[in-house]
């Protein structure tokens, strides 16, 4: 029964994903005048699927060698640590984000 209810999400995710990805094709075709098939956008899908995956195993086990049960803002950036400019973007929204925790926090 288990396995059941989590195939079923896992199908509802994948059903949420390829109306998103489609929805984006779909703008960007419309703003280039270009065509699309079905298909396309079915195999983008599972691709960013795979990739979506791929990125959940990553953080988990990045996560599990700290020592730690929960991923945080550290396994991402440690993901994002081979592209530079993601970093950089990540990076500087942490940042800001503890910035603005900690000046909450000194109201107080």
């Amino acid at each position: 029964m288990a396995d059941e209810s989590e195939e079923e999400v896992r199908e509802q995710l994948k059903g949420a994903l390829w109306f998103a990805v489609g929805k984006m094709v779909d703008e960007e075709t419309l703003r280039r005048n270009r065509n699309v098939t079905p298909q396309f956008i079915g195999a983008l899908t599972e691709m960013v699927w795979a990739q979506i995956e791929n990125v959940a195993l990553d953080l988990e086990n990045f996560s599990r060698h700290a020592g730690r049960t929960t991923v945080n803002t550290d396994d991402v950036l440690l993901l994002a640590r081979r592209n530079q400019d993601l970093h950089a973007i990540i990076k500087d929204f942490v940042d800001k984000q503890k910035a603005t925790k900690a000046k909450g926090k000194s109201k107080r």
